[in-house]
């Protein structure tokens, strides 16, 4: 455990484990985040079910059993199984108005939890980002920008559904080649500087890259690997060659503790714990709990290159 630092108090009376630096809860993330004492986090790196629909039990079942629903079941190519996906533009009209009051309502929580000038670093896509965003921001948060993840994704590229032999030319939407992870920052005091930020809160800028260059917004990153996915068999696994810098650039000085209030398989915390960061996640659903709890330290045993350009290392 990094020295000063004690997790305990965000335990309450959930069930628990703590592994190494890292405080697994197993809770629903809205309640947990009342409950705890404001100004907790210097940081939070989450990747979110967006709206929660697509894990919702009908939808869960309906992965299992290849059946579909929000979930786009993509055809084998080149002899592998593609992993599905959730099919965000099958939210119609009232559930994206859902979605919305949901992130502004999860937001105003965010900012609770965190110290004046904690970051938050937010996985999105680019269907959905667009108003995710802005209800953050609606719940209190700056906008600081974007964290791009370079990666060729299954999203886009597909023809017209029931139609493709007759528009055999056209995608309906381009094919996904970036993740978007928006990048927010809880307010500082009133004519606070950044250094006074960090001087009395740890907090207010990004950690640069341990070759001493900044921190950038555009990361080129790869799929998560079949080690990982072997590891943690969770639909929106992030590789730990991507989190890892997250995490690293959300501690400004390379102190105090990291939340993930979806922590799902609990890959988030493995960068942090593989870093020697403390960290919190919370998880509502109870097989991801124990998945992450098994997965977090086999995670952060992996050695996989941070990409830290142009002085590769090994972590």
């Amino acid at each position: 455990m990094p020295d000063g630092i004690n997790l305990d108090s965000f335990r309450l009376d959930y069930s628990s484990r703590q592994l190494g630096s890292t405080l697994l809860i197993h809770a629903d993330c809205l309640e947990w985040m009342e409950r705890i004492p404001a100004n907790s986090f210097h940081a939070i790196v989450t990747d979110p079910p967006y709206g929660v629909k697509e894990y919702d039990f009908d939808q869960l079942t309906k992965r299992t059993n290849g059946k579909g629903g929000i979930w786009r079941i993509p055809p084998s190519f080149d002899g592998h199984t593609r992993s599905p996906l959730p099919r965000f533009t099958a939210l119609n009209s009232k559930e994206r108005e859902q979605l919305r009051q949901f992130f502004f309502a999860w937001g105003k929580l965010a900012v609770r939890i965190l110290r004046p000038g904690g970051h938050l670093f937010l996985a999105g896509n680019a269907f959905l980002s667009q108003f995710v965003f802005s209800a953050v921001v609606e719940g209190g948060f700056e906008f600081r920008g974007e964290i791009i993840r370079l990666v060729r994704t299954l999203r886009g590229g597909d023809r017209p559904k029931n139609a493709e032999e007759e528009f055999p030319e056209v995608s309906s939407l381009p094919r996904g080649c970036y993740e978007p992870w928006g990048l927010f920052r809880k307010p500082m005091p009133p004519g606070m500087k950044v250094s006074d930020c960090l001087r009395q809160y740890q907090t207010g800028g990004l950690r640069r890259r341990t070759n001493g260059l900044p921190f950038e917004d555009v990361l080129e990153s790869e799929r998560t690997s079949k080690a990982e996915r072997g590891i943690a068999n969770h639909p929106s696994l992030k590789p730990q060659s991507f989190l890892r810098q997250l995490v690293h650039a959300a501690l400004p000085l390379g102190v105090g503790i990291i939340a993930d209030p979806f922590m799902g398989s609990g890959s988030t915390l493995a960068a942090a714990e593989a870093l020697g960061l403390a960290s919190v996640g919370v998880e509502r659903m109870p097989e991801y709990f124990t998945l992450a709890c098994q997965a977090v330290p086999e995670l952060a045993r992996i050695r996989t290159p941070m990409l830290n350009k142009p002085e590769p290392l090994l972590f």
